[in-house]
């Protein structure tokens, strides 16, 4: 499964975004925001991240990465990325996380519902990770989490092409849509993503 990203692995980061630096600093300033508030010093985990690229736009928080591809792992230590070889469903950092990220790679997870609770056990603040409305209900994903412990789910539409680089304008108004409304309803239903930040309520905020 992770074989076929080692003759990408030397430049993911580059080849995989048409504009990677707008679209992880844009996913960054999420992963940060939403929900619960992460803070300076805070630890974040990043599931299946890649080369790593995506530690480059968290400025003050620990960056440790986890991927399943070796050539990836090689890749993302050339960049000076803490990363370590594994696969996301029986990972376990040596201490707890103020947060685990996992993007485009939730349809790794060989149990959902066991994913989500495995992550739950080293996760202190909050999940992050991004889902395909059309092929995932969010009504099933929240049951899920809720058995896991998160009970609790903020979401947000994602509106950030990956294929194609926009004027800074047009970026600047697909974020504004973001917030909601009729037209981002619509978006959805074609294309883009949802960020959803899991957490529990009431203590850990």
């Amino acid at each position: 499964m992770t074989s076929k990203y080692g003759p990408q692995a030397e430049r993911w980061t580059d080849d995989a975004y048409a504009d990677a630096a707008s679209y992880l600093a844009h996913r960054a300033e999420l992963i940060v925001g939403l929900g619960p508030r992460l803070e300076p010093g805070d630890t974040v985990l990043d599931l299946a991240c890649g080369d790593g690229g995506l530690a480059d736009h968290l400025p003050g928080l620990r960056y440790l990465g986890v991927d399943a591809s070796a050539e990836m792992v090689t890749a993302a230590r050339r960049r000076g990325r803490e990363v370590a070889l594994g696969d996301l469903n029986e990972y376990e950092p040596a201490e707890h996380v103020a947060a685990t990220t996992c993007f485009r790679a939730i349809y790794y997870a060989r149990n959902r519902a066991a994913f989500f609770a495995h992550v739950a056990a080293y996760t202190d603040r909050k999940l992050v990770f991004d889902l395909n409305p059309r092929q995932y209900p969010l009504a099933a994903v929240r049951a899920d989490l809720g058995h896991a412990g998160f009970d609790e789910l903020e979401v947000r539409p994602f509106f950030a092409p990956q294929r194609v680089s926009l004027p800074r304008p047009a970026l600047a108004a697909l974020h504004v849509l973001e917030r909601g409304g009729p037209f981002a309803r619509l978006l959805l239903r074609y294309r883009f993503s949802l960020l959803c930040a899991a957490f529990r309520g009431g203590r850990n905020s």
